[in-house]
């Protein structure tokens, strides 16, 4: 079997970040080679998010506004740099799963522009979590919770990254999810998964051996728990779509931040 085309860093780059973010970048390719090397790219994006976001906090931090001022800053960059789409695709993957309908009808639940009572609920919960556990980080050090803020921006695109994987089908044939579903080897998704720990460990020993179990167990945490989610939303979708993409990405950004919270 050949091995997958992969599209110049530069494409996929742009496919990262223009798709992933608000960056002003042009995605110039949106073929299958180029999606694979912007999957792979993913975790870089979330890196340039969880960057401003711990930016945006430590200027609260820096002004005295308080550690709860400076989570909230935290928590509402990514949202305002992605357009609000992850937090979207979280409330209707939300509101796909609680209702309880066969596979067709909640994926056309979830196409629908409005967002219903699972989703409210569970969009204040994770952004109440967030902020929470934000605040809680910011008030130990200014370092703890600019790691945090950086470390869930980065493995809640990895978690993207893992699942655009070949054992993970698309629920529709078309949309984001089939634009990506099944582009990234096995390989290439167990090589971003090593890089991200391994990285995240590094940024953690500017706390001590403490920081580095902290930011290890923040990565392999938060990939179980999008791994569950991903699992449940193959199982009752049939596969993945944009909003689960979502939804996954948010799942991964609470956990990361609440064991960044604990002890």
């Amino acid at each position: 079997m050949p091995a997958p085309s992969l599209a110049p860093l530069t494409d996929g780059l742009r496919f990262a970040f223009g798709t992933l973010t608000v960056f002003p970048v042009r995605v110039t390719r949106w073929d299958r080679p180029a999606a694979r090397v912007g999957m792979l790219c993913a975790p870089l994006a979330g890196l340039a998010v969880g960057a401003v976001a711990a930016a945006a906090g430590l200027l609260l931090l820096f002004l005295q506004a308080g550690s709860a001022l400076a989570a909230v800053a935290t928590v509402a960059v990514p949202a305002v740099l992605t357009r609000g789409l992850h937090l979207d695709g979280l409330a209707d993957t939300a509101d796909g799963l609680g209702s309880g309908k066969p596979a067709a009808d909640a994926l056309r639940i979830m196409k629908q522009s409005d967002i219903g009572p699972f989703g409210v609920i569970t969009l204040v919960l994770v952004l109440a979590a967030q902020t929470a556990a934000l605040a809680r980080a910011y008030e130990d050090t200014w370092a703890r919770g600019a790691l945090a803020a950086v470390v869930a921006g980065v493995v809640a695109r990895l978690v993207l990254t893992l699942a655009a994987r070949p054992a993970v089908p698309s629920a529709r044939p078309e949309g984001l999810g089939a634009a990506v579903a099944g582009v990234v080897p096995v390989a290439g998704a167990a090589g971003a998964a090593v890089a991200v720990t391994l990285a995240a460990a590094a940024g953690g020993t500017l706390l001590g051996a403490d920081g580095v179990v902290r930011a290890v167990l923040a990565v392999a945490l938060s990939v179980a728990a999008a791994d569950l989610l991903l699992r449940h939303c193959v199982r009752r979708f049939g596969g993945v779509t944009g909003d689960v993409f979502g939804g996954l990405a948010e799942t991964a950004a609470t956990t990361a931040l609440v064991v960044a919270a604990l002890g």
